[in-house]
C-alpha cells in the first residue's frame, strides 16, 4: 500500500496545495488473491473531509487505507480548507474548480487512472458530505455515485440568517460573517445552483441523469433532521438514495461505521438499500 503526500501549484487556488492519495498498487498476493476487485483497473474515490479539517483527516480518523487495499482503490484526500467546496469571488478561492476539474486532470496525468465517470467516485463527511453531494449532482457526467456522511446539507438554514442570528443549527459552525464570504447572497441559495435540491430540479427538468446517493446519519446528530429532509425530498421526486439511520453523534465512531458500507455501495449499486 502507498502512501502519498503530494504538493503541486494549483491554478484554481494560485498557491502550492497538498493532498494525499492512497494507492494500492503494490498489495501483496496475499490481499489479491481470490479478490474480484483486483480483477479490474484501480478506480477512485475521492473523500472530502469536514469543516476545520485537512488533508489527513481521513489517514488519522478513519479506515481509509484498509478500505483502500481491499477493494483496489485509489483514494484522494485533497484539503478543502472551510470552504464547502465551493468557488468564491477572488483570486485563489475556486475550490469547486480546484476539487471536480483540475485535481482530477491532475490525477490523470500524474497516475494513469481512469476518469470515466462508473471508475470515479466522491464521497464525505459534514461540510465534505455537502460537497461530495453538492458536486457529484453538479458534475453528474464525472462521478459514478456520492455519498455522504452526517452531511451539512443547511443551505435552507443560512439562506434565514441575518447579522446576529443564528440558528440552532447552525451557531455550532460558524458565524454570519463566515456564511455570507463562503456562500454569496444567502438570500438567493434556494435557487442557485449551491442549493442541492435546486441541482435536482434542474437535472429532472432537462431530464438529465442524476448520479445515484448514499447517506447516513446518526440519530443524535445536530444535522439528523437536514439529511432526513433531504432524504425525503429525493425520495419525493424518485431520485435513487439510499438512507440510513442508526444511533450516534457527529463524530469518527459513526463515520467509520458507514465508510466501508458506503463505498461498496457504490462499487456494487443499491446493494444492501435500508429505508428508515
Amino acid at each position: 500500500m502507498a502512501l502519498s503526500q503530494v504538493h503541486y501549484l494549483s491554478e484554481a487556488l494560485a498557491r502550492i496545495v497538498t493532498f494525499h492519495i492512497y494507492l494500492p498498487n503494490d498489495t501483496s498476493k496475499e490481499f489479491t488473491e481470490n479478490n474480484p476487485h483486483y480483477e479490474r483497473p484501480i478506480k477512485t474515490l475521492y473523500l472530502l473531509h469536514g469543516f476545520s479539517g485537512n488533508t489527513t483527516d481521513w489517514i488519522m480518523g478513519s479506515s481509509a487505507m484498509e478500505i483502500s487495499r481491499k477493494y483496489n482503490l485509489a483514494i484522494v484526500m485533497p484539503s478543502g480548507e472551510n470552504s464547502f467546496y465551493l468557488d468564491r469571488k477572488g483570486t485563489g478561492n475556486a475550490y469547486e474548480t480546484y476539487i471536480a476539474k483540475e485535481l482530477p486532470a491532475y490525477i490523470k496525468k500524474t497516475y494513469h487512472l481512469s476518469d470515466e465517470r462508473e471508475d470515479v467516485l466522491i464521497g464525505g463527511l459534514s461540510m465534505g458530505g455537502f460537497g461530495a453531494i453538492r458536486l457529484g449532482l453538479k458534475y453528474d457526467e464525472r462521478y459514478g455515485a456520492a455519498f455522504g456522511l452526517s452531511s451539512a446539507l443547511i443551505i435552507e438554514d443560512i439562506g434565514k440568517l441575518s447579522p446576529g442570528d443564528m440558528t440552532a443549527c447552525v451557531k455550532m459552525i460558524a458565524d454570519y460573517d463566515y456564511y455570507v464570504t463562503v456562500f454569496g447572497d444567502l438570500a438567493g441559495l434556494e435557487h442557485s445552483d449551491v442549493n442541492p435540491k435546486f441541482l435536482v430540479k434542474q437535472k429532472l427538468e432537462k431530464r438529465g441523469r442524476i448520479t445515484p446517493i448514499f447517506m447516513a446519519c446518526g440519530t443524535e446528530d445536530f444535522l439528523l433532521e437536514n439529511n432526513r429532509d433531504f432524504r425525503d425530498f429525493l425520495v419525493e421526486h424518485q431520485v435513487d438514495v439510499t438512507y440510513y439511520e442508526s444511533p450516534g453523534t457527529h463524530e469518527w465512531k459513526f463515520w467509520n461505521e458507514y465508510l466501508e458500507t458506503a463505498v461498496l455501495w457504490a462499487l456494487a449499486g443499491k446493494e444492501g438499500m435500508k429505508e428508515v
